[in-house]
């Protein structure tokens, strides 16, 4: 499996739909268009799973190869923070952001048939009640696996198999990561689940009110982080003052490269470096027509 995500890590890279920022590839698309994608894919299709990387994912993309080969295999990979938007924009590049919770509420509010199966991984009855509640749901598949899903692969294959066995348009997996792109992962190796699967986090905590939502105006400022901060300081504190803050070493050292290959692609233009390179091509050229000759 690695292999082929591999291949799909490079092929996605080098497509002109994605741009790669800092250590991940994201998808050129905003909100709109994101949703646009999801709810036009045909619903009996092969599984295909959306993740959508902030700036904690970014951070642990840095160390973490089992995430990165998750996210490889994403059919879209779209940016969830304001932040990343940010720094993109001071760093010359256009980051289009779709927040994971956004995009979930606006699937309930536009596109989730009330009376169709909606399949759901992670969350609790209270949440799951309250949703079904709010939106009118009539057909809720909903499991709730285990604690330490990511230690157990037996419990990441159930998750799987139930998603097979109760096939719907949309499959909401939250259970935080790297947990749902594990079971998202394991839904494409099975071969046989469906649907757009969506890798949305706490998303189902806000619309089921287990947690609010910063105001717009807060959204708007770059501030989320600091409202989910003081609202769970207990749970919140490492990944927002300890971890989150490496993300501007990992731009450090983007930007230095991004110097350095500028540099690199002005002193191949010059005149004597195309000769030279031209020259290297010839005899690459020969050499591979004497080893075919052998």
């Amino acid at each position: 499996m690695q292999a082929a995500a591999s291949g799909s890590f490079v092929e996605r890279r080098n497509g002109s739909r994605h741009i790669w920022f800092l250590n991940s590839a994201f998808d050129k698309i905003g909100l709109d268009t994101a949703l646009r994608r999801i709810t036009e894919r045909d619903p009996a299709s092969p599984f295909a799973f959306v993740v959508t990387p902030n700036v904690d994912h970014l951070v642990r993309l840095e160390h973490d190869t089992v995430l990165a080969t998750l996210y490889a295999q994403a059919w879209l990979t779209v940016c969830d923070s304001r932040i990343l938007e940010l720094i993109g924009r001071m760093s010359g590049e256009r980051i289009d952001i779709a927040p994971g919770s956004d995009l979930t509420a606006r699937l309930f509010d536009t596109a989730i048939d009330p009376a169709a199966p909606l399949t759901i991984i992670g969350g609790n009855r209270a949440v799951i009640d309250a949703v079904a509640a709010r939106y009118g749901l009539k057909d809720v598949r909903w499991h709730e696996p285990p604690m330490g899903l990511r230690n157990n692969p037996e419990a990441v294959a159930e998750c799987a198999r139930f998603v097979a066995e109760n096939p719907s348009r949309f499959v909401l997996i939250c259970v935080g990561s790297p947990q749902q792109e594990m079971i998202a992962e394991a839904c494409l190796d099975r071969g046989d689940c469906t649907g757009v699967g969506l890798c949305v986090g706490a998303s189902l905590d806000f619309l089921g009110g287990k947690a609010r939502r910063a105001p717009v105006w807060i959204q708007r400022a770059r501030l989320e982080w600091l409202h989910r901060l003081v609202q769970e300081p207990g749970r919140m504190w490492r990944r927002y003052l300890v971890e989150g803050p490496k993300v501007f070493l990992l731009w450090q050292r983007w930007r230095k490269t991004q110097r350095e290959l500028r540099a690199l692609e002005r002193a191949l233009s010059q005149p004597d470096r195309v000769k030279e390179r031209a020259l290297h091509q010839r005899i690459r050229n020969l050499e591979a027509q004497l080893a075919s000759r052998e």
